[in-house]
């Protein structure tokens, strides 16, 4: 007898690095087909990130876009998505985020009666213009999610203040603990030519640099960039890895920027084992990416986030993460205070990582499991008595 189906929806890097650990986890319980769908949104840089796990699409959609708006690329998504589904219907979809392929695949599984599964559901920032247009996607995906599957207790609180059904919420830790724990440990070679020379016998602090945001581009950038010059000039002793933005304006700008300064190494954007295990060697990282705030704290290195606000205020919280904006001189003056310290840049990260334990994606597969009546429900991820985020916590 077949195993029932569950296709996981990702379209951006991101999504697919969230969504590999919990296939490997679904095959290895057995009790469900996971199948993986590229929805067409960024399907070279997922086929590229679900490689790192062995993996590959099992299904990718064809989504043409002209004008690369918001609407072209959801109204494709949704229409190639509801094709397939009306001649292949799963017996659950899950959607990883709040990305426009997380959105499209909630709306195409809802008008089928299709069961969503919300994979980090309930982070907020509680302002709908940033980060845009990922809060509203977010909150759009839950109204019509049957399971809801938070990261965090804050998260799952966020979620119960929506009026969300508690028995509905369950707080499983983020899958991408258990991806990059997993990929660093192997401690693959670099496979980016410039990283691989760059850092070849180094002793230097490393600071990893990421500014890929909307909201960054622009003036923001221009900021963040003579920060990342004025450290430079200070500290003879680092060097910073900066992986750019694809979009060939961003690129120009950092060159720009960048170009001729040394100990500074400005690369395409990464193979997810190189990001890894950079992660795993930095000193201090300076990022606008959600994604590197949950995964840094795992390595014990702490993040300054080059945003105003952050939907991930679990790591604010923890002490791992600092939000230091785009202004040249705060970055300059925080991050010089924790080159200036080990002891101070160690105990940012002292009580461990808030967002997981690397067992999300085995709690995942059994909840999604037990949606459809295939198994007992999970316990909840544990949460230290300490945290500051148990207060009020949902199983």
């Amino acid at each position: 007898m077949s195993l029932r189906e569950v296709h996981l929806i990702g379209g951006t890097r991101p999504e697919a690095v969230k969504l590999a650990p919990v296939v490997l986890a679904m095959r290895e319980a057995g009790l469900l087909t996971p199948v993986l769908l590229a929805s067409g949104q960024h399907p070279a840089m997922v086929t590229q990130a679900l490689a790192a796990f062995g993996l590959e699409p099992d299904i990718t959609l064809t989504v043409e876009r002209e004008s690369g708006s918001q609407a072209e690329l959801l109204t494709a998504m949704v229409r190639e998505l509801d094709e397939l589904w009306s001649v292949r219907t799963p017996a659950a979809v899950i959607v990883q985020g709040d990305t426009t392929t997380s959105l499209a695949g909630a709306l195409a599984a809802f008008w089928r009666r299709i069961p969503v599964v919300h994979l980090e559901a309930g982070l907020r920032s509680g302002d709908l213009e940033s980060p845009f247009p990922e809060e509203g996607n977010r909150r759009l995906v839950a109204q019509v999610a049957s399971l809801h599957l938070a990261p965090t207790p804050l998260a799952a609180m966020n979620l119960l203040d929506e009026k969300i059904n508690p028995a509905d919420v369950l707080i499983t830790g983020n899958t991408v603990v258990d991806a990059t724990l997993a990929v660093a440990g192997r401690k693959l070679p670099f496979e980016n030519p410039d990283v691989a020379a760059a850092r070849a016998g180094s002793t230097n602090r490393l600071v990893l640099v990421t500014a890929h945001r909307r909201e960054s581009w622009g003036e923001p950038l221009d900021r963040i960039l003579t920060a990342v010059t004025d450290l430079i000039a200070r500290y003879p002793d680092i060097e910073v890895v900066l992986p750019s933005h694809p979009n060939p304006a961003v690129r120009a700008q950092v060159d720009t920027a960048l170009a001729g300064v040394e100990r500074v190494t400005v690369t395409d954007p990464l193979p997810y084992p190189d990001l890894s295990r950079l992660l795993s060697e930095a000193y201090l990282v300076l990022t606008d990416s959600g994604g590197i705030q949950e995964e840094a704290p795992s390595f014990g290195v702490p993040a300054l986030v080059l945003r105003d606000v952050t939907e991930r205020v679990e790591s604010l919280d923890a002490g791992c993460a600092k939000l230091v904006g785009s202004d040249t001189g705060r970055i300059v003056e925080e991050a010089s205070a924790l080159l200036d310290s080990r002891v101070r840049r160690d105990a940012m990260t002292a009580n461990g990582n808030p967002y997981g334990d690397g067992l999300a994606a085995l709690r995942t597969a059994q909840a999604t499991a037990a949606l459809l009546g295939l198994a007992p429900f999970p316990d909840a991820m544990p949460v230290a008595q300490n945290s500051a985020l148990t207060s009020g916590a949902v199983a």
